[in-house]
């Protein structure tokens, strides 16, 4: 998919908008995957109007679409959750894990994203799976055709350490797993927990892509999913 792999653009828009300084790759294989929970979104700028709460409807739960939900962790990790709703009934799902570090011109260093403790539903079942990690794209075979897909999982990796800077300033990549399976889905995606201080969606052709205003710091909804790679800035909580 072109789109994905168009990064020429990224550093430069990345250390423009977000003024970048060393990083330092961070993870940790502790403990499973957390359920999302409402949390504020403190500090940092931002622009335009402020992000909707999150409800019942819309992309990934009433509507063709994918929902993405991250909480980060005090190691850099983030527990998410996909709630993707198909266009068209499929039975082949096509996942890959954000790009990494190397993909996105040294902006990050040395990090290698990877989702574990992956669980699946599909149609509100869940299915037996190989394996339950992935650092690499990769397509999942269903016994029968869906349309309502969950991922639950934990993504490591993804994240760098700023320095010189504040203790627990980082770096982080995000996206769906699910995004090549249809690129066109709009997606919505959501930091709930820790404090964002600015996004940058790289992919996009207006790169800055934060809504909002502090405590309310969000990212712009309805991002074409091949498109929805984010790039967040952020404090990350402290805890273990």
């Amino acid at each position: 998919m072109s789109g994905r792999l168009s990064y020429a653009r990224v550093l430069a828009a990345v250390a423009l908008t977000l003024g970048l300084g060393a990083a330092a790759s961070c993870t940790s294989d502790a403990g499973g995957p957390t359920a999302p929970s409402p949390g504020r979104l403190t500090s940092g700028e931002g622009s335009g109007p402020a992000e909707a709460s999150p409800t019942p409807e819309g992309p990934g739960l009433s509507a063709p679409g994918i929902r993405l939900t991250a909480v980060p962790r005090g190691d850099g990790s983030f527990d998410i959750t996909e709630e993707v709703v198909l266009r068209v009934a499929t039975v082949v799902i096509q996942l890959e894990p954000p790009p990494s570090g190397e993909r996105l011109q040294g902006m990050m260093v040395a990090t290698l994203p990877q989702a574990t403790n992956l669980k699946v539903f599909a149609d509100d079942n869940q299915l037996p799976l190989a394996k339950t990690e992935l650092d690499h794209g990769e397509d999942l075979s269903l016994d029968n055709a869906v349309t309502k897909l969950k991922l639950t999982y934990r993504l490591k990796g993804s994240s760098a350490r700023s320095l010189p800077s504040r203790v627990g300033r980082a770096l982080a990549a995000i996206s769906p797993l699910t995004a090549r399976t249809d690129g066109s889905l709009p997606t919505n995606m959501t930091v709930s927990g820790g404090s964002l201080l600015n996004v940058v969606c790289p992919l996009l052709q207006e790169t800055r892509c934060a809504v909002g205003e502090p405590p309310g710091l969000g990212i712009q909804q309805g991002i074409p999913a091949e498109q929805a790679l984010a790039v967040l800035q952020l404090d990350l909580p402290m805890q273990p």
